[in-house]
């Protein structure tokens, strides 16, 4: 099993920036991608940032320019660097991870609990 910690979210002024940070331990082997979502209430699940296990980045057109995702290999620790915060950018945001299993080659897909922003204008 995987566990992933978040943290790092909060409440900021529109323009301002917050980083979060997810923990990962347990099975963290063959790990494919990590990445960040959101949700917004009464919205779905939304991509915000991924990064491959060779550290390829993509990210979703909103937020492309102002937020930057990274990785700690060392630390099993991927970060998302948010710049310039805007109102609309509120919502939950969750850790996810990727791992395909070395044996049957399933992918598996696992969450964090979800950390809150929220930006005031």
């Amino acid at each position: 099993q995987v566990q992933l910690v978040e943290s790092g979210g909060g409440l900021v002024q529109a323009g301002g920036s917050l980083r979060l940070s997810c923990a990962a331990s347990g099975s963290i082997f063959s790990i494919r991608t990590m990445g960040w979502y959101r949700q917004a209430p009464g919205k779905q699940r939304e991509l915000v940032a991924i990064i491959t296990s060779g550290s390829t980045t993509s990210y979703a057109d909103s937020v492309k320019g102002r937020f930057t995702i990274s990785r700690d290999n060392a630390k099993n620790t991927v970060y998302l660097q948010m710049n310039s915060l805007k109102p609309e950018d509120t919502a939950v945001y969750y850790c996810n991870l990727e791992r395909r299993h070395p044996l049957t080659r399933l992918l598996y897909n696992y969450w964090g609990q979800g950390t809150q922003v929220t930006v005031s204008s």
